[in-house]
């Protein structure tokens, strides 16, 4: 027992720089409460704070200068509902190109379909 107690104090001994140096490092790489590994996350976290806020900037010019479009301008009523709500004179029609693929039904037979029957 006493020969364990010399081996373990022996090696601390010799090595208490390298014990203290990685300990010290550890606590305040990652274990501190304001380590560095934190840190870096609150840098990720801000950064991606900043894009936000640009990101809704951008969006209150936008919303800023349709406002003043609809004050100033009498026509632009007319314009934002028809490019938004896709709205229309009584005079004109409005086709809608899309190019989504229509769903294909698996369940119709496609045979009985052209020769008119309704199979379901």
């Amino acid at each position: 027992m006493a020969t364990r107690l010399n081996i373990i104090l022996t090696f601390l001994s010799h090595y208490k720089y390298m014990i203290v140096i990685v300990g010290g490092l550890l606590v305040v790489g990652v274990l501190d409460e304001n380590s560095y590994l934190k840190l870096w996350k609150y840098h990720d976290e801000i950064s991606k704070l900043k894009d936000e806020i640009n990101r809704y900037k951008k969006q209150d010019e936008l919303s800023t200068r349709r406002l003043h479009m609809l004050e100033k301008d009498p026509r632009g009523v007319e314009r934002i509902a028809r490019e938004r709500y896709m709205m229309k004179t009584d005079d004109e029609d409005i086709f809608v190109l899309s190019t989504d693929k229509q769903p294909e039904d698996d369940n119709k037979d496609e045979n009985s379909f052209l020769e008119g029957d309704d199979a379901e």
